[in-house]
């Protein structure tokens, strides 16, 4: 690997964790500033957020990093992402605005603010993808970066006891010097190029196939999870969430396994060989989610409060399940990216029957046992997913002098 690609891997890297340690401050310092309730009427808005995103990146983000400059100028394609996405996002922000005036109390307010601060968290999220698609990573760690130092400094300025509603606008309001930069940054690529929105509105568009793959192997998950603050407690909703951002630093890992794997096991020469190194990977990931979560679970109480808050005794009595959740989750995320590798077609099929099996389980969890129960049933079909799909791989007739299938969608995922 040339000096050059290796520092666009580090920058590439850097951006992935930039991006992740923001969202996990982001939860950290609201639920340290909030009580119980307000934190978790924030987390709700945060689980609406986190699918409004998850949304844009399928749909329009992906969709951006697998442009080709000999089908398209990459430089107009990102100008076209760029206005797409300020246009749906304030189209989606204006829906929230309303809803926020119609929903009570604390949680209405949040999602107010989520409607008036959409376009900003959203277009400065986009912005990640075309400097992706332009080989240039280097100038979103810096805005991602600005983006970090913002949020924080923001949040930690804020009065203890403060609103859910105050928090997201915060949060949201900082991401304005950094989509400022980004945008900055972008604009040598984009120069006497034209914005052209109806790629995006036609039938067929590469985006919607990534949206369903996204709406059910993660959307279904944080909609039901969301389901549960609006028609049971928002409280289960402030536990589960500030469970799962204790192991933010594993999502990061996840998220680069996806994102740089591919490319590394599309060199290997045969179907033995992938699954060999993949395997190995699960496993060492599976052994990390359980080392962290044994580590939480020895953290004294007084440390577990300086992170989370009043939230830290409720999420504290998840940390079992969560940390078998993440454990079999490294052995997943594994089995997928082979899948990916090997044949991309086939992960669809996973993951619409098993995410919708880890979202019964998880009310059905509820519903017997309360958070802890919703906690075990993520877990549960974690591991009913994982299995599937190592199942699936192992049912793979790929000839042993075949190599692996060029991963162009994989980046999709």
């Amino acid at each position: 690997m040339t000096p050059r690609r290796s520092l666009a891997l580090l920058a590439s890297v850097g951006d992935q964790a930039a991006s992740s340690l923001t969202n996990i401050l982001v939860l950290v310092l609201a639920a340290r500033l909030s009580s119980a309730a307000g934190f978790a009427a924030f987390s709700m808005v945060y689980v609406a957020f986190s699918v409004l995103l998850g949304l844009n990146m399928a749909y329009v983000g992906q969709t951006v990093v697998l442009t080709r400059s000999e089908d398209r100028p990459v430089g107009e394609a990102c100008r076209s992402a760029v206005a797409f996405t300020a246009v749906a996002s304030t189209a989606a922000g204006s829906l929230l605005v309303l809803a926020g005036l119609v929903i009570p109390a604390a949680t209405g307010s949040a999602v107010l603010a989520l409607g008036l601060v959409l376009p900003l968290t959203l277009s400065q999220d986009g912005l990640r993808y075309c400097f992706s698609a332009l080989r240039q990573p280097h100038r979103a760690l810096a805005a991602d970066l600005l983006r970090l130092g913002c949020v924080v400094g923001a949040l930690t300025a804020q009065p203890q006891g403060a609103g859910p509603g105050r928090l997201v606008l915060t949060w949201g309001l900082s991401a304005l010097p950094a989509l400022l930069l980004g945008l900055w940054l972008l604009r040598p690529f984009t120069t006497g190029t034209r914005a052209d929105l109806r790629p995006y509105l036609r039938r067929g568009h590469l985006g919607q196939r990534f949206v369903i793959e996204f709406a059910v192997g993660n959307g279904s998950s944080q909609l039901a999870v969301f389901g549960l603050g609006l028609f049971a407690t928002p409280l289960a909703v402030g536990a589960l969430r500030g469970a799962s951002t204790l192991f933010g630093p594993l999502n990061v890992l996840f998220s680069s396994a996806n994102a740089f794997g591919p490319p590394m096991l599309a060199r290997f020469p045969t179907k033995r060989r992938t699954v060999r190194a993949t395997l190995a990977l699960g496993a060492l990931l599976a052994l990390l989610g359980g080392g962290w979560a044994a580590a939480l679970y020895a953290l004294p109480d007084r440390l577990g409060r300086e992170l989370l808050g009043a939230t830290w005794d409720s999420a504290a009595a998840l940390l079992p399940a969560t940390g078998v959740q993440y454990a079999v989750m490294g052995l997943g995320t594994c089995a997928l990216l082979t899948l990916r590798v090997l044949s991309p077609k086939a992960t669809l099929g996973v993951q619409v029957v098993f995410s919708f099996v880890s979202v019964l389980l998880l009310l059905v969890g509820y519903a017997l046992g309360g958070a802890a129960g919703a906690a075990w049933g993520l877990a549960a079909g974690s591991a009913l997913k994982a299995v599937a799909a190592w199942s699936r791989v192992a049912r793979l007739r790929v000839p042993a002098t075949e190599g692996a299938t060029e991963p162009v969608a994989a980046a999709a995922h």
